[in-house]
């Protein structure tokens, strides 16, 4: 596994319905502390370029695309590989930089496997994804095949209806499954949240997967109406933070989906570092689900460097 080996998984606990039914989510303050958040803490200069290069080293480089070849998935890797300019990493004091992972389907493991070599960890969508409307038995096969394939991490999309529903012990079965499926690799539980109509539902989804065992919950599949927002993120991180002092594990957080300007990498850092500490600002707990984010992040280094922006062309694309 490319994973280092003091990151821990975490290990399922038993579904506390009591628990989750009591669990409700002040939509007022939540947006008050969001907004708050985005408004009032910045960061500038050398502080802000910092913090722009360890977003790079959080990016799940992705590309989900149905247009997708192996050329362009080998294209992603070796820009995972080497993501900043080395003139721009030698002008920032930066060595051996990546980005966290890179993520794709399943029939793009293998060129991806073929460039990273071990390097760094592969993500595969998986379970029907984005929509997860597939038998049960379907979802296993495809979280093995991924295994198999050479997948690091799995990213499951939970079947929706059962959130809508309030099935939380179907939710907790279905995630326990994923769970098992996954042996040894990864697996980010991947909520939708722009289905889920509430806030509310948001934090019991993201308490249920936590319980039956998700190393990381996911905002987003980026195929939604409404994607990452900054209130889901308050509201993931809280559980997060609840589950951790509760059963002791540090769970993961990922947002997805609409995640394209350093502006809002920096606020999602922001959150990570406000809510739930430096500890979580790093790759084995954070991650941020992009493809066009790392344009925007060079871009705004070199201007850091030289005084200048330059044209988005001129940075290599993936």
């Amino acid at each position: 596994m490319n994973h280092p080996p003091d990151a821990r998984r975490n290990e399922a606990v038993g579904l506390d319905i009591a628990w989750i039914n009591q669990i409700h989510v002040n939509r007022n303050a939540t947006d008050w502390r969001a907004a708050s958040l985005v408004a009032r803490r910045t960061v500038k200069k050398d502080y802000q370029a910092a913090w722009l290069v360890k977003a790079i080293q959080c990016i799940d480089l992705t590309t989900l695309g149905g247009d997708d070849t192996p050329g362009r998935v080998e294209r992603l890797c070796m820009k995972a590989l080497h993501p900043l300019r080395a003139d721009l990493q030698q002008a920032l004091g930066v060595r051996a930089l990546t980005t966290g992972a890179v993520c794709v389907y399943h029939e793009m493991i293998a060129p991806a496997a073929k460039v990273l070599a071990g390097r760094l960890p592969i993500a595969a969508v998986s379970t029907a994804f984005p929509a997860g409307l597939a038998s049960l038995e379907t979802k296993l096969r495809e979280i093995e095949l991924s295994v198999a394939a050479g997948a690091d991490e799995i990213d499951i999309v939970i079947s929706r209806r059962h959130v809508l529903a309030g099935n939380w012990q179907a939710l907790y079965d279905e995630m326990s499954a994923y769970r098992n499926a996954c042996g040894q690799a990864h697996i980010k539980a991947i909520l939708a949240t722009g289905d889920l109509m509430t806030l509310e539902n948001v934090a019991r989804a993201s308490w249920v997967c936590m319980m039956a065992g998700a190393d990381f919950i996911k905002t987003s599949t980026g195929k939604e109406g409404v994607n990452a927002t900054i209130p889901v993120a308050l509201t993931m991180v809280r559980t997060i933070r609840e589950f951790h002092e509760r059963h002791g594990a540090m769970v993961g957080f990922k947002p997805a989906g609409g995640v394209s300007s350093a502006k809002s990498a920096l606020q999602y850092l922001i959150v990570m570092k406000e809510e739930l500490g430096s500890a979580w600002l790093d790759p084995r707990l954070f991650r941020i689900g992009a493809s066009s984010l790392l344009t925007d992040i060079e871009r705004q280094l070199e201007h850091h460097v030289t005084g200048s922006y330059s044209a988005a062309h001129r940075h290599a694309q993936p």
